[in-house]
């Protein structure tokens, strides 16, 4: 959000950059309230920017015991999350998927599965069974994966995968390249979404309309990213790695399915150049042949 002054500011500055969409960043924790929340919502209709919610970073589920400080606190982080998306309208909440604590990776799932499984019977008692949607993590030893997030999303109809490409091209050791990557990703989770409901299950006022077209869009995070031993190290400006958005909008044209696309760039330049390839506007950087 590149303002936390006012709605109104950052509607304003989201609209003199270009953008029509953002992600609230709660990753390091809470700092808009419910009225704020509820007045960007309405501001963010008025525009069509389209609203989203990333939870704080402990947000996760699948924890070895489901009690304790660190359950209940991701718990109530995740309570929260889907509470500003109830007020604003967002289309949903992202999360991490958390760690295989030692487990296999079946045992990690079921664990994922069940306790979403009690964040939702919460959720419903408060009006916030909005959706929410599961990052692919930058790990390739731990739990994230693509595979993960898609099996996560089948088992829980309101959970929906988000691809993250930079995290895909780390664990992938810079697999990300031309098109056919990015569309036999973006295939997995188009056919999750099918079968998804496309409106969010709330009953509140401040439900979203329909996504464009009656599908659900595809939630996607992009960036340049640096990787070593096909772990992510951190997001790179644009054109310092070799991570590129032209083959991921010629893999996007092959489907008819909308995308809500977010830059993780760490600077301004970056994301108005991934925002310009996207669009068409301008031509991508030459990829590089070697890994970051």
């Amino acid at each position: 959000m590149p303002s936390r002054e006012s709605p109104e500011q950052a509607i304003e500055s989201l609209l003199e950059r270009g953008y029509d969409a953002c992600e609230i960043d709660f990753e390091s924790g809470f700092w808009m309230d419910y009225p704020f929340a509820e007045k960007l919502g309405e501001l963010a209709r008025d525009n069509d920017v389209a609203l989203s919610v990333h939870a704080p970073l402990f947000g996760f589920m699948g924890h070895l015991e489901a009690s304790g400080r660190k359950f209940t606190s991701a718990v109530g982080a995740l309570d929260r999350s889907a509470g500003i998306v109830a007020a604003s309208g967002a289309e949903l909440v992202v999360f991490h998927p958390g760690f295989l604590l030692g487990r296999a990776r079946e045992d990690a799932l079921d664990a994922v599965v069940e306790q979403l499984g009690t964040l939702r019977g919460r959720l419903e008692g408060k009006d916030r069974a909005v959706p929410f949607g599961i990052e692919v993590m930058g790990r390739v030893r731990d739990l994230g994966s693509i595979g993960d997030v898609v099996a996560i999303a089948r088992r829980v109809e309101w959970v929906r995968p988000v691809l993250d490409f930079a995290h895909m091209h780390a664990t992938s050791d810079g697999a990300f390249l031309d098109a056919a990557p990015f569309a036999e990703a973006l295939a997995l989770v188009d056919g999750v979404l099918e079968k998804a409901s496309p409106v969010a299950t709330r009953e509140s006022g401040s439900a979203p309309p329909p996504p464009v077209g009656g599908s659900i869009p595809f939630h996607i995070h992009v960036s340049d990213i640096a990787y070593a031993n096909r772990n992510e190290t951190r997001h790179l400006p644009y054109g310092e790695g070799t991570l590129r958005v032209g083959p991921l909008a010629e893999a996007l044209a092959r489907f008819e399915r909308p995308a809500t696309i977010i830059s993780e760039s760490p600077d301004e330049e970056s994301t108005q150049i991934i925002r310009g390839v996207l669009l068409g506007l301008r031509a991508d950087l030459p990829t590089a042949v070697s890994a970051t």
